[in-house]
């Protein structure tokens, strides 16, 4: 135990943990500063950010998982709450992802993406990539190292990209308009925290609020809107991206992108198969296990043959602009 940031950084350089809960406000120096004074001094930690929901814990916490913080639990706002066991089963379920981090990412050491990798997995959507065949919609899944996975993805996006952009990345309430601000600051395309009855216009990035499901409901004029649902928790997520996939099921886009990236679990397959199965026609691009800092749901999307394509992080903003054209 570290009693400020200053001790805890002296504890950090002389001794490799498990893992790190971190908390962001600390004596001496912060949780932001002590990130990036590891990350000076090239010292490798698996952290786990505690962080409240107010908007300047938010905005910390989302630099934080951009200085290497693997993710981050809410923290209640009292004593009392931590007692609840919710938050004690989140909390471990979380800390056990991190901790096991670590090995992941020494196997991204041993087996680094090679350039007949990538040629290989580039070539796997030649075919099927039409960009000029009708109106697409892009739908992303994300969740733990998700952050930061985006911010290697929607930068990358042209202003004119022709097609809408769905975002699902597992969050709690408070925390999603912070991100959301952080990729448009980075961004040429506008990316924004959807809110209830936003239309889906081309060129736009819509962020799902944390703590409820968005979906994709129909709209005035043939456009489509944004829905958010109360429904309980599934895949024990909330968002979770199989709601956004199904939601598309009777939409009349010609074709969905289905982009599924770093995280634990397996939102996004269940979805994107009954997506499949009603006859929609779909992309569908799963992270590349070395580029994840956990390889979970794209692993779950790769196992249920449902994948078209397996790209190493750095590709997947360049295929999603490949597939769906610029206006």
């Amino acid at each position: 135990m570290a009693v400020n940031g200053v001790e805890a950084f002296d504890l950090l350089s002389r001794k490799n943990y498990d893992a790190v809960v971190l908390d962001v406000h600390m004596p001496k120096m912060d949780g932001l500063q002590l990130l990036k004074e590891l990350q000076k001094f090239k010292i490798s930690a698996r952290i786990l950010m505690a962080s409240s929901d107010t908007k300047e814990g938010a905005r910390v916490t989302i630099e934080a998982l951009e200085h290497g913080a693997v993710d981050f639990v809410h923290k209640p706002d009292s004593a009392l709450a931590c007692r609840n066991l919710k938050f004690k089963d989140d909390f471990l379920q979380t800390l056990a992802v991190v901790a096991g981090s670590g090995a992941q990412v020494a196997e991204k050491c041993r087996k680094p993406v090679t350039v007949q990798t990538v040629k290989r997995n580039l070539n796997a959507g030649r075919a099927v990539r039409n960009p000029s065949a009708g109106k697409k919609v892009v739908a992303i899944a994300s969740s733990t190292g998700g952050p930061k996975a985006l911010q290697s993805v929607i930068p990358k996006l042209p202003p004119d990209l022709k097609a809408p952009v769905l975002v699902v990345q597992h969050m709690p309430a408070g925390f999603t308009a912070s991100l959301a601000e952080r990729l448009d600051s980075l961004s040429r395309i506008h990316v924004k925290e959807a809110a209830e009855g936003d239309v889906l216009e081309a060129g736009n990035v819509y962020l799902s609020c944390g703590g409820m499901h968005m979906k994709v409901a129909p709209g005035a004029g043939g456009k489509y809107r944004i829905h958010y649902s109360d429904e309980p928790a599934r895949e024990g997520v909330k968002p979770c991206a199989n709601y956004m996939y199904e939601s598309l099921i009777g939409s009349d886009f010609d074709e969905v992108v289905c982009v599924v990236m770093t995280g634990m679990g397996a939102d996004g397959t269940k979805g994107i198969e009954n997506l499949k199965a009603a006859g929609r026609k779909t992309h569908v691009i799963a992270q590349e296990e070395s580029t994840c800092a956990v390889y979970g749901m794209p692993k779950s999307l790769v196992n249920a043959g449902l994948a078209d394509q397996i790209l190493p992080l750095e590709q997947i903003a360049q295929e999603i602009t490949l597939n769906t054209g610029v206006m």
